[in-house]
């Protein structure tokens, strides 16, 4: 029998493409999305596959599912700065009730559960690169805390339920991802770059654009949290491109490679943005295998395809 994935937060900028791989793997698909953040533009293709169903729904409410689930990839929350600090309650209910209501299902149903993490976990880091091990060096009441003490405590309590409950339990943290469908205006980087090189704006770089960014194309970064789901590993993983490259540097291949006339502005760094960002993937090349495998090259070249479409 078919299995089926509940996939929260599906019509969201991973999730949608997490649902696409889901389905590729012949898994059967409910994407539930109550729109905070994400768009029906980002599964309007999926819609009337016979493998592929959409259910708008908080998840910060009781999540009722009938049937059987077997998956449960917990991707629901605003995830880019403008998000979270324009949206910092919802941004908390969900990674506390809503990791609470997913992770309840999953022990209701006997279902795995992958919980969506972040490097944002890691804070302003004081070791570099970032290792699972590092504990981080957040500032829970500065505003980025909304985001990352949510994301923090969501761990927390996977690995309670996985301790308590023996619910099957998997850990991604996420670092800076980019592709086709981010939306033209989240507040990060690469969006924000492109948007304003194909408007031909200036570009605009926080601080002197000597911070960090290790930048993975979705492609990518979906194989492997494939991956983690369907290994044996109750660990956070670390899931990212390694590349690093400061955001100066980047804004700068971004002007190359548009062929933009804009030219790069510098505005004040936002309090608490981490200087530096590069994950360490030992445990995914050793454990699952993984590696990145698309250049940021080539990776630019199809996010910057996908934005003239849309700009």
């Amino acid at each position: 029998m078919k299995k089926v994935a509940l996939v929260t937060g599906g019509a969201g900028f991973l999730g949608s493409h997490l649902c696409e791989k889901l389905i590729a793997s012949d898994i059967s698909v409910i994407a539930m999305d109550n729109l905070l953040t994400g768009s029906m533009t980002n599964i309007e293709h999926l819609i009337g596959n016979e493998n592929f169903k959409f259910v708008k729904h908080d998840v910060t409410e009781f999540i009722h599912v009938p049937g059987r689930v077997d998956y449960i990839l917990h991707f629901a929350s605003p995830a880019s700065p403008i998000d979270y600090l324009k949206l910092p309650i919802q941004t908390l209910k969900v990674g506390s009730l809503g990791t609470h209501k997913a992770l309840g299902l999953a022990k209701e149903k006997g279902a795995r559960f992958l919980i969506a993490s972040t490097s944002e976990v890691y804070g302003d880091p004081e070791i570099h690169p970032q290792k699972e091990d590092y504990w981080g060096n957040v500032n829970p009441v500065g505003p980025r805390g909304v985001y990352d003490e949510a994301k923090r405590f969501a761990e927390a309590m996977t690995m309670g339920y996985h301790r308590f409950h023996n619910v099957d339990t998997r850990i991604v943290r996420i670092f800076n991802t980019y592709g086709p469908r981010m939306r033209l205006n989240d507040g990060r980087a690469l969006p924000a770059f492109v948007s304003q090189a194909l408007s031909g704006e200036d570009i605009t770089v926080f601080g002197d654009g000597s911070q960090t960014r290790s930048f993975c194309y979705v492609d990518d970064l979906i194989d492997g949290i494939y991956k983690l789901l369907m290994s044996n590993e109750t660990e956070p993983v670390n899931i990212g491109n390694p590349n690093e490259i400061t955001i100066k540097q980047f804004a700068e291949e971004v002007i190359r490679i548009t062929g933009t006339t804009s030219t790069i502005i510098y505005k004040d760094l936002p309090q608490d943005d981490p200087k530096v960002r590069q994950p360490d993937i030992t445990r995914a090349r050793t454990i699952l295998n993984w590696e990145p495998k698309v250049d940021r090259e080539e990776g630019l070249n199809r996010t910057i395809d996908n934005f003239k479409t849309r700009i």
